[in-house]
């Protein structure tokens, strides 16, 4: 890392070779693609993030760690997941 101005540390282009650089730019790449695919057919997840900020926005909760830790250790939490992808698959 290379200091620039105000003292942050920004990226050292002298780092990774040309070839590494590429290398890994394919890998960030195909990781993006590959979560995309997962997260495109694992529909639970979205239900699970989008349940989360709708709570989070109505009880604008102090320490959103705190709500975070106790609304995904619920254990009423997987109940409702499989509940909300059963009405969906009734609606499709």
């Amino acid at each position: 890392m290379a200091t620039v101005q105000g003292g942050f540390l920004g990226p050292d282009p002298g780092a990774l070779s040309p070839a590494q650089q590429e290398q890994l730019s394919r890998f960030k790449i195909q990781t993006r693609i590959a979560n995309e695919k997962y997260l495109r057919t694992h529909k639970e997840v979205e239900l699970l993030i989008s349940g989360f900020f709708r709570e989070m926005f109505l009880k604008r909760p102090d320490d959103i760690q705190e709500f975070a830790a106790e609304y995904f250790t619920d254990p009423r939490l997987p109940n409702k997941i499989h509940m909300q992808l059963i009405k969906e698959k009734k609606a499709a």
